[in-house]
């Protein structure tokens, strides 16, 4: 739940998740065809889900693929991720949440699941091509989400200075003077809310095991053990970009934000949260630490000064 005061939305289902985006004008047919073509160009090319995709292929045969250039960062971010994690957050997951039942045909069917592999032990990535040495199934859930909110919000801020990118509350807000108030859903019960933030541009993200359920598991799983994680139930995270709050969200499933600070302020960068800033609407927020909320699963609260939140837990 948010409040904004833009006035125009436009609605629609794509990657799995309900998006929508806010303007303050309406925005032309040329500029909605020009979302609808990325998205379906990110699913062609990522989905685990569509036997015709590249992720697909990948899982089949080994070999030498070409990155699109504006897809290249979220490769890039991974492999960050992967060591300031030491390898628990990876796009090697594809084979256990497949065999988990979170298969192409939702059997929520649970089979045997093993370890993830390696990185560097089946894949590399030279910075243009991943090279596939051994087939694998890729999932890019963790970060490629927040992605996508962010291509999409390049293409409408092309069209309109004023915005709101909502992918299933994962979102971009363009630069404002009146912050858009936003609910942090219960991961317990998704009628109430654990707080509220403010924010007046950026990104914000979320990660929950209450998200995507069957049996006794959920969507975020431990490579090295093959079954969900159980320590943390929710997070959040603001950053300048969502890509970057997406994969950090769900980064802190299994890793203190302590330990995160490895990978370097400059991922710090938040948006100015009340009425004046600096470095183009941006300021950094004066810590080594990502701004979020963590819930874990003994009831613990953990988060940093994010100007504008309130918790009500």
């Amino acid at each position: 739940m948010r409040t904004d005061p833009l006035s125009t939305d436009w609605g629609f289902e794509a990657l799995g998740t309900v998006w929508e985006i806010t303007t303050d004008r309406p925005l032309s047919d040329r500029a909605r065809a020009a979302v609808g073509a990325e998205l379906d160009r990110i699913d062609r090319f990522w989905s685990r889900f569509r036997p015709d995709s590249t992720v697909a292929e990948m899982s089949r045969t080994a070999g030498r693929y070409r990155l699109a250039r504006e897809d290249r960062c979220l490769l890039e971010w991974y492999r960050e991720l992967y060591d300031a994690t030491g390898g628990a957050l990876t796009p090697l997951v594809g084979q256990i949440l497949d065999d988990a039942g979170y298969d192409a045909d939702y059997s929520l069917t649970p089979d045997r699941t093993v370890p993830a592999p390696a990185w560097d032990d089946v894949i590399d990535w030279d910075g243009t091509e991943l090279v596939v040495h051994t087939p694998v199934l890729l999932d890019v859930g963790a970060a490629g989400k927040g992605f996508a909110v962010d291509r999409v919000a390049s293409i409408v801020a092309d069209h309109t200075e004023r915005y709101l990118v909502d992918a299933g509350g994962d979102m971009v807000i363009s630069p404002r003077d009146e912050p858009v108030r936003i609910a942090l859903e219960h991961p317990l019960d998704p009628t109430k809310a654990i707080g509220l933030v403010g924010l007046s541009g950026g990104a914000l993200c979320g990660s929950a095991a209450n998200r995507r359920v069957w049996g006794d598991w959920h969507h975020i799983v431990d490579p090295t053990t093959a079954a969900p994680t159980r320590e943390v139930m929710a997070t959040w995270v603001v950053a300048r970009d969502a890509m970057t709050a997406d994969g950090l969200a769900t980064a802190l499933f299994f890793t203190a934000a302590t330990e995160l600070s490895s990978l370097g302020a400059r991922r710090w960068w938040a948006p100015a949260l009340s009425v004046g800033s600096d470095i183009a609407g941006f300021r950094f927020t004066g810590t080594d630490l990502p701004d979020h909320v963590t819930i874990r699963g003994n009831g613990v609260v953990e988060h940093t000064s994010i100007p504008g939140l309130e918790l009500f837990v």
